[in-house]
C-alpha cells in the first residue's frame, strides 16, 4: 500500500492505523513522488490526497496511475476535505475506486481499504 499525503501527521495517522491490520506500507509526500513510487513498487492500493503542492495533484496522479498498464491492478482511494459532489464525481471519473472524506475515523479507513481490495 502507498500513502500519498503532503501532511506528515496525516500520513503518520494513516500508517499507524493500517499497520494494525498488517498492511505493508510505503509513503510519499506529493504527487510526483507518489507516482514514481507507485510505478516502482506496484502497490495493490494507493491512498491519494487530492490537494497537494507541486506539479501533480492527486487527481492527476490518480489519472496517470489508472492509465499506466503496469499499474492496472492498483486501486486508488482519494482522500480529501472537498465535500462538493462535483469533486467526488471528478475523482471517480479520474479512476478512483473510492472517495474518502477527511476527517475520517480509523475504522472507516480500514473498512474502505478492505472493501476496495476485495
Amino acid at each position: 500500500m502507498l500513502i500519498v499525503e503532503d501532511q506528515e501527521e496525516i500520513r503518520e495517522l494513516i500508517r499507524v492505523t493500517l499497520e494494525f491490520e498488517n498492511f505493508s506500507i510505503d509513503e510519499a509526500a506529493n504527487g510526483e513522488e507518489g507516482l514514481r513510487k507507485a510505478q516502482r513498487t506496484k502497490p495493490n492500493l494507493v491512498l491519494m490526497d487530492v490537494m497537494m503542492p507541486g506539479a501533480i495533484d492527486g487527481l492527476t496522479a490518480c489519472s496517470r496511475i489508472r492509465s499506466d498498464p503496469g499499474l492496472s491492478g492498483t486501486k486508488v482511494v482519494m482522500l480529501t476535505s472537498r465535500t462538493d459532489p462535483r469533486d467526488r464525481a471528478e475523482g471517480l471519473r479520474m479512476g478512483a475506486s473510492a472517495y474518502l472524506l477527511k476527517p475520517f475515523s480509523p475504522l472507516e479507513l480500514i473498512t474502505v481499504c478492505q472493501k476496495v481490495l476485495r
